[in-house]
């Protein structure tokens, strides 16, 4: 790392994915506006709209006007969390970039933090959970469980992982070059490597509204980043397989020693429970192969990740 008499310095870009956020909008723009001004820091506030239903882009349009540092992207329609982020990431250009939600439930003020590591030369900043904020514990359970079998099929800790983190210029142009059309922005910034180090906080409660997330969108969110990022679903198939084979091994020995015995089975119980393990074990894995046929046709259209509409802000002058 770079010593304190040779500290960097560089303009910062802070990418603020949005969907229905009117009321948290201005919210975040002054006060990691205002916190980034005192700090003397350099740098432009990109808010993403990811197609909000409400008033999101207006909110977003009158921070612009009253604040130079702020740009707009709006969507044509919603095309996830994901998208935002790289979105955002492909228009920021500033030297290093953090990313963190609209709603202030991280903390802005680990912000500095962050950015005074990547003076001493850190090329990632990774925000850490210590704690989950107030959330049910289903959804805690939830959580745990993906990310525990998340980790284990990438071998990377994701564990306490979070969309909130410093890239530096030359992560970000790599992240931003990757084609692949479903990214896991919090895996693959880590899967990326670079000079990593982390910064700990705690998720605090909403700056304003309500959460957006239902246990429906937070399950299918999981179940495509998950496909998108490992293969570890597939083994499936082969682990049911080898057990169907094993259980239909030992029925088969137990029934071939009952007939050389003269006590052949009597009735069908054990012939349709296995006919039933059968099934739905390929049915289980027919599920699995199709939807990874389906992720990889959707790759193979090639469509972009999203489509901008419009945009505003981006007065202050700055070029990269």
């Amino acid at each position: 790392m770079e010593t304190s008499e040779s500290l960097r310095t560089g303009r910062l870009s802070v990418v603020l994915p949005a969907y229905n956020e009117e009321e948290s909008v201005p919210l975040a723009a002054d006060v990691i506006g205002n916190l980034l001004t005192r700090a003397g820091i350099d740098h432009e506030l990109i808010f993403v709209n990811d197609g909000s239903r409400d008033h999101t882009w207006r909110a977003i349009q009158e921070a612009a006007a009253r604040r130079p540092q702020v740009r707009g992207i709006r969507f044509s329609r919603n095309f996830g969390k994901e998208a935002a982020i790289f979105a955002g990431l492909a228009q920021a250009r500033g030297d290093c970039c953090v990313v963190l939600d609209c709603d202030l439930q991280h903390p802005p003020e680990k912000i500095l933090e962050m950015y005074s590591l990547w003076q001493q030369g850190w090329q990632v900043v990774e925000g850490i959970k210590v704690s989950r904020g107030k959330e049910s514990p289903l959804h805690t359970l939830a959580a745990k469980t993906f990310y525990r079998f998340l980790s284990g099929a990438t071998r990377l800790d994701m564990s306490h992982a979070s969309d909130f983190k410093l890239l530096d210029r030359r992560a970000v142009d790599v992240l931003v070059a990757m084609r692949e059309k479903n990214a896991f922005f919090r895996a693959l910034s880590s899967w990326i490597g670079f000079d990593t180090t982390q910064v700990e906080f705690e998720v605090q409660p909403r700056a304003a509204g309500q959460s957006k997330w239902s246990l429906r969108s937070l399950t299918r969110y999981a179940v495509t980043n998950l496909a998108a990022f490992s293969t570890a679903p597939l083994q499936i198939v082969t682990i049911l397989g080898v057990l169907v084979f094993l259980c239909s091994l030992v029925l088969g020995c137990w029934s071939l020693w009952q007939k050389i015995n003269g006590q052949a089975l009597e009735g069908f119980t054990t012939v349709i429970l296995l006919l039933l393990l059968i099934g739905s074990a390929l049915m289980v894995c027919l599920g699995i192969l199709g939807y990874y046929i389906a992720k990889i046709y959707e790759e193979i259209k090639d469509r972009p990740r999203y489509i901008v509409a419009d945009g505003c802000g981006g007065k202050d002058g700055y070029e990269r």
